[in-house]
């Protein structure tokens, strides 16, 4: 008895109908649509192993075996790529200069612990208790700081190789802007292929190392190591990434959910605890941290195909890529020019990501606490704020996000209790900027 019902005759899909995550269409059709979320997870998913140093094989099969693995702990219900998360870069860099690649997987197990955590809580109690810990002005500015504090990286690749990274940051626009639907969708990843091109004409590609690489062999793996100096201040580095990554995966399941059937938000709990598990098994072997993917829903929304089936497939093209280690070196390959102009559109994205939170959820920006929520996290980030105790160090990223949590929930609690006083008789006493009534 197959696991996915034939959708109508298998090769269309009616207007107005979409193909559920139950369903599938013929097996060509399922495959081609599969091979085609591995083309729109790809751009992104191997940036972030070529900007942190992490081997790109290693990534891709662990990103294949999360997607695999998110199918399973769903039960078939919940379609999504789980690839590389792009909040991980900034901890990661971070950690991997202070100390080593074995500090940063550490910080990326911790995150996947916290999420599975996370997501076992949810599954028993939902998840109204995350949205009232980090309403949308806080989730914003966590997003968004964490993009904006990764604006000097992106400057020192820049600089290097300025020509290669113009005309790579060009393309990305021009692509972004003259395509619509799935080649706008990945135009980051079709910038690159322009960047990494120009780079070869002028002289700025050393293509050697991939001569002389294998077709098929193993990805090179590397251990979590919890037994460095300063293993633990870098941990904390990575703890915002936790709440990225709760943001991503509820967005993600509520979207699928509002375009095939509201039942799939009851699976909320366990896309946490699959993306946990995921992130969790990278980590200690050398992978990147992972996510739900909004390229993929993209792909969903302009196919109407929300299939598990394409996303197995998916999954094991993946697996099937990270087999060959000249793959890798292509990506090995890539110069810092090319780097350069990609992660100045991609950095500045993801901090655009966060402002689309605010605006998407209509934040009232004229209450002081939310002004201050922002503006302070934001400044902490992009200045590169650290607090230090000795050989502990707290990084912009979690002082920026602490600040965040801080300001707007003490902040709404000084609200409170001058409403509770004005209502108890006397008038309201103007005690300072964070005034307003909470949301």
């Amino acid at each position: 008895m197959p696991i996915w019902k034939l959708h109508g005759n298998g090769r269309t899909v009616a207007p107005g109908a979409v193909v559920k995550p139950g369903e599938r269409l013929s097996w060509p059709a399922t495959i081609a649509i599969g091979v085609q979320h591995v083309v729109a997870m790809f751009g992104a998913t191997f940036l972030v192993p070529v900007l942190t140093g992490f081997p790109v094989p290693t990534t891709l099969l662990f990103s294949g075996v999360g997607t695999l693995l998110f199918l399973i702990v769903t039960k078939n219900k919940l379609p999504s790529y789980l690839g590389s998360s792009f909040a991980f870069i900034a901890p990661i860099t971070a950690a991997v200069a202070s100390s080593t690649m074995g500090t940063a997987l550490a910080g990326v197990v911790a995150v996947g612990i916290l999420v599975a955590i996370v997501g076992v809580i949810a599954q028993v109690t939902g998840t109204g208790w995350i949205d009232r810990l980090m309403p949308p002005v806080v989730a914003g500015a966590i997003v968004a700081l964490i993009g904006f504090n990764l604006a000097p990286t992106a400057w020192a690749n820049f600089d290097q190789q300025p020509v290669i990274a113009s005309i790579t940051l060009v393309a990305i626009i021009l692509f972004s802007v003259l395509f619509r639907g799935f080649l706008g969708r990945i135009s980051i990843f079709l910038g690159v292929v322009v960047g990494y091109l120009a780079a070869g004409l002028l002289g700025g590609l050393d293509f050697s190392s991939v001569g002389d690489a294998a077709w098929v062999g193993l990805p090179e793996f590397h251990l979590a190591d919890f037994t460095q100096p300063g293993t633990w201040g870098a941990i904390a580095m990575f703890l915002p990434v936790v709440l990225v990554l709760l943001a991503e995966n509820i967005g993600h399941v509520r979207g699928v959910a509002s375009m095939t059937d509201p039942a799939v938000n009851k699976s909320t709990g366990r896309a946490l605890i699959a993306d946990g598990v995921s992130t969790t098994i990278a980590g200690l072997f050398g992978g990147s941290g992972t996510t739900t993917y909004g390229e993929n829903i993209g792909v969903m929304a302009a196919t109407r195909v929300y299939s598990t089936a394409a996303y197995w497939v998916a999954g094991i093209a993946a697996i099937l890529l990270s087999l060959s280690p000249k793959v890798g070196a292509v990506f090995n390959s890539i110069p810092a020019g090319v780097l350069g102009g990609a992660t100045t559109a991609l950095y500045g994205l993801i901090g655009i990501i966060g402002i689309k939170i605010w605006v998407d959820n209509r934040v009232d920006f004229s209450r002081p606490v939310n002004q201050y929520t922002a503006a302070v996290s934001l400044v902490i980030a992009i200045a590169g704020f650290t607090m230090q105790w000795g050989d502990f160090q707290l990084g912009a990223i979690v002082v920026g996000a602490a600040a965040a949590l801080l300001i707007y929930h003490l902040g709404n609690a000084v609200a409170r209790i001058r409403k509770t006083g004005a209502d108890d008789g006397g008038p309201i006493p103007a005690v300072g900027p964070l005034g307003g009534d909470p949301e």
